[in-house]
């Protein structure tokens, strides 16, 4: 019997996939449980719709986060810290700094998009990666200077 999966199974489909399977255990186990309906021409129907409902979504994600790291890319974001004597940092600067930093010229990144090998601890000009998407990285420059 053909069976559209309504959610994950293990061993047997994951939620979306149209597979055979035995009439027993889809009778039985699947439908009871809600975790799979029979694939009839008008369920097929609504799963390509819904598939490609989630496909242009997905490329609408994708083109907003181009876009967004076009504008990322000629900003200067600075921030502002303590400094001791000889130009040297008190703590460093975070992805927590640096979302601020993005906050305050509008931009509405979270600090964990923001990926930092390790905090910064020298003033100057820093270039920092944002993951926006899965397949786009922003590079801006975050340049730390002295309050």
């Amino acid at each position: 019997m053909k069976v559209i999966f309504l959610a994950d199974v293990k061993g047997q489909g994951k939620k979306g996939e149209v597979k055979n399977v035995a009439e027993g255990y889809a009778r039985n186990f699947l439908f009871p449980r809600q975790l799979a309906e029979e694939a009839t021409s008008a369920n097929l129907q609504q799963l390509q719709q819904q598939q490609a409902a989630k496909q242009r979504k997905q490329t609408q994600e994708l083109e907003q986060a181009r876009q967004l790291a076009k504008s990322l890319e000629d900003k200067r974001f600075a921030v502002k810290t303590h400094v001791g004597d000889g130009g040297k940092l008190f703590g460093a600067i975070t992805t927590k700094h640096i979302g601020e930093a993005l906050r305050a010229q509008g931009f509405d990144i979270d600090k964990r998009k923001v990926a930092l090998a390790e905090p910064i601890k020298s003033l100057g000009g820093h270039q920092v990666h944002v993951k926006l998407h899965p397949e786009v990285t922003a590079t801006i420059t975050v340049f730390v200077e002295a309050e």
